[in-house]
């Protein structure tokens, strides 16, 4: 059985537009759908199995509603649910490890606040061994909407020129091509510091040089990728300031925003990285984190 787009459900609003757009991207991806329910419970002494029983129900209910927003969405969806015991952030994690990739809700809080992205969210984000993707209530709808001139709206990739990934970039690509939507690759650099230039390092070049210089060094990585997804409409760009700033105004009005995640070696550090966190907070469209070593 191929592996699935799992999606984690809880009845509420930003799970069901979780659900909806997991059902788009099962279709798009030609996968299952895997509606998973987490159940936390902690009953009163002498209560266990009334208590247990109630969350199952309740279970049932949240996953049948999660499946009427998906198949509303995707009648050709082929899905399947299942309720699992918690810890959420656990269960969830193990989900992403058996599945092409999770998807989450995240819970806006208008525009001056941003994103509340959630304990639980954050620590799948940094601990899953696969992509997830967190979806806010209010974003689904820029899915289906195309641009002035007919196109589908830009996948935008946070490149990093100095280490690029191959899990990062091709999540991009296949996510662009599966869409038929163009794949704008965005580097963010800075300026270096007079003060902190060594011997021999040309402090003089200006900043048009400059970004000039980081364009064919984003060609360059990206070069073996349009070989292999030479269907794929590619943008490259590059933009001074800092990442998170550059990021957050190129996925205004985006598709979908992804982004890569180092991985520590040290599994009890909950930590998704300044970048990661501040674009998971305050980007509205949907962003597609992808670990890597």
């Amino acid at each position: 059985m191929l592996s699935p787009v799992a999606v984690g459900v809880d009845g509420s609003p930003e799970s069901l537009a979780a659900a909806e757009w997991a059902a788009r991207e099962a279709v798009r991806r030609e996968r299952p759908l895997r509606l998973l329910h987490v159940r936390n419970w902690h009953p009163r002494r002498g209560e266990a199995e009334t208590a247990h029983a109630a969350e199952r129900r309740r279970g049932r209910d949240v996953l049948r509603q999660a499946e009427e927003r998906a198949r509303t969405a995707c009648p050709s969806v082929r899905a399947y649910d299942e309720q699992v015991e918690g810890p959420a952030s656990a269960a969830l994690v193990k989900a992403a490890a058996d599945a092409e990739l999770l998807v989450l809700g995240s819970r806006g809080l208008g525009r001056i606040t941003g994103l509340l992205v959630g304990s639980v969210a954050l620590e799948v984000v940094a601990g899953a061994g696969g992509p997830v993707v967190l979806v806010r209530a209010d974003g689904t709808a820029a899915e289906t909407r195309e641009t002035d001139g007919g196109r589908r709206r830009d996948v935008v990739l946070g490149a990093d020129v100095a280490q690029p990934c191959d899990e990062v970039i091709e999540f991009a690509f296949e996510a662009a091509r599966v869409r038929r939507a163009r794949l704008r690759v965005l580097y963010a650099w800075r300026a270096p510091d007079p003060l902190t230039l060594g011997p021999g390092e040309i402090g003089l070049v200006g900043d048009p040089e400059r970004a000039e210089e980081w364009l064919r060094f984003l060609a360059a990585v990206l070069r073996m990728w349009r070989t292999k997804y030479s269907d794929v409409d590619v943008l490259e760009t590059v933009a001074e300031g800092r990442p998170s700033g550059a990021l957050l105004k190129a996925a205004s009005g985006a598709e979908l925003l992804v982004v890569g995640h180092r991985l520590t070696d040290r599994p009890r550090i909950v930590r998704t990285g300044p970048v990661t966190h501040a674009v998971l907070r305050r980007t509205a469209c949907p962003v597609a984190v992808v670990p890597h070593y």
